[in-house]
């Protein structure tokens, strides 16, 4: 088949559907859904966030220099929708979708209780891109997960029923290929 050459484009998919968890700078908690999201080093562990200079978590983000990514499951999406189409300038989003926050062990954002994996992050570093969203590295600092989703210990992929975000849409998990 032949190929057709596109203009440049995000066009990198499946990506993880997340909710981000922060605080502003009077310590309140709130939430952005965030699915440009991936993992930038393994040892010791670092979290990548492409996150709009628009955005309330920007700012927020950058000045408070943490955040916990909360993996959401296939029940969460009206969560999802919730907290990323609403500004946490106008809306407490933990209230908006009916979600719990519960403390974090190493840093001030709350994680959320409903998640069944939550990784607390400290930023390292903000690389600026000269575009429309500035790419946030935290190292994971702290990991919490749901008994019922760990073998022997770790977490095991197959046992979470986590989300996908593809084109503007959320895909479940489907089968192993």
């Amino acid at each position: 088949m032949k190929k057709k050459v596109l203009p440049p484009d995000t066009a990198l998919f499946p990506v993880p559907a997340t909710l981000v968890s922060y605080v502003d700078k009077h310590s309140k908690p709130n939430i952005v859904s965030l699915a440009w999201v991936g993992i930038v080093s393994s040892v010791p562990p670092h979290i990548g966030l492409g996150i709009a200079k628009s955005r309330y978590s920007h700012a927020c983000i950058k000045a408070k220099e943490e955040f916990v990514v909360n993996i959401p499951t296939e029940d969460m999406t009206e969560a999802l929708n919730k907290c990323g189409t609403v500004s946490g300038r106008e809306k407490d989003k933990f209230e908006y979708a009916k979600l719990t926050p519960e403390k974090s062990l190493k840093v001030s954002v709350p994680i959320i209780k409903e998640c069944p994996v939550n990784l607390e992050c400290k930023l390292k570093k903000i690389v600026e891109l000269g575009g429309s969203h500035d790419y946030f590295i935290g190292e994971v600092v702290a990991v919490h997960a749901d008994e019922d989703v760990l073998s022997n210990g770790n977490i095991d992929a197959s046992k979470l029923s986590y989300v996908g975000y593809v084109m503007h849409n959320y895909f479940g998990k489907g089968k192993e290929l």
